[in-house]
C-alpha cells in the first residue's frame, strides 16, 4: 500500500497541482512545545523541483510554521484525494522562510499571484516522500473558495496588516521567534 520516493515522482506533481487544500506540520524541538497542523487553501503551493516545494503563507492568527522551521526546520506537507482514486501523499523535508527583500524573494515570488495578505514565502527541501492508500479519507465535492480572507484583508488595508503582523505573528504561541523577527 504504502511506497516511498527519494523525489516527487511526477505522478504525484500532477496529484499536488490538482488539490484544493493541503495541510502543514511542524512542531518545535521541545517536549513540551506544541506541534502545529495548519490547513492551506487557494492555489498557493508549488513545486519547484523533484526534491523542492514551496508555498505562498497569508497572514494569520499565528505563525507557528514559521518559528518551528526556524528553530529546527522540520516541516511536513498531507495533500489526500478527496475526490477520485484514494491516495494520501506526504512530503518530508527541511523548510525556511523568505521574507519580502530577502534574497531569494524577488525569483520565489514569480512563482505565485501575490495578495495584499502575503506573509512570506515557506520554502521546503523535500527528502522523503510517501503515499498511502487513502481509503478512509472521505469524498467531498469541491464548492469555492471563501471570501472572509479577502474581505478582511481589504477592510483592514496595508499599514492596519503590518501592524496585526506585528501583534500576532512574530512569536509562536511557545514563544519561538517566527522568521519575521529580523
Amino acid at each position: 500500500m504504502g511506497k516511498f520516493y527519494n523525489e516527487i515522482p511526477e505522478q504525484q506533481k500532477a496529484f499536488i497541482k490538482k488539490q484544493k487544500m493541503f495541510f502543514v506540520a511542524s512542531a518545535p524541538l521541545s517536549a513540551d512545545g506544541h506541534v502545529n497542523l495548519s490547513p492551506k487553501g487557494m492555489d498557493c503551493f508549488r513545486v519547484l523541483s523533484p526534491n523542492r516545494v514551496a508555498y505562498m503563507d497569508i497572514i494569520g492568527s499565528g505563525n507557528e510554521t514559521s518559528a518551528h522551521i526556524l528553530e529546527n526546520g522540520r516541516i511536513t506537507f498531507m495533500f489526500c484525494a478527496y475526490d477520485g482514486p484514494p491516495l494520501i501523499l506526504r512530503l518530508y523535508g527541511k523548510g525556511y522562510s523568505v521574507i519580502p527583500g530577502d534574497e531569494e524573494w524577488e525569483e520565489l515570488a514569480q512563482n505565485f499571484n501575490l495578495v495584499m495578505s502575503t506573509r512570506q514565502i515557506i520554502v521546503a527541501d523535500i527528502d522523503m516522500v510517501q503515499t498511502s492508500c487513502g481509503y478512509v479519507v472521505p469524498n467531498y465535492t469541491y464548492e469555492g473558495e471563501r471570501d472572509t480572507m479577502p474581505k478582511w484583508v481589504a477592510s483592514k488595508g496595508a499599514e492596519a496588516l503590518e501592524t496585526y503582523k506585528a501583534e500576532k505573528n512574530m512569536l509562536s504561541i511557545d514563544g519561538l521567534p517566527t522568521a519575521l523577527v529580523r
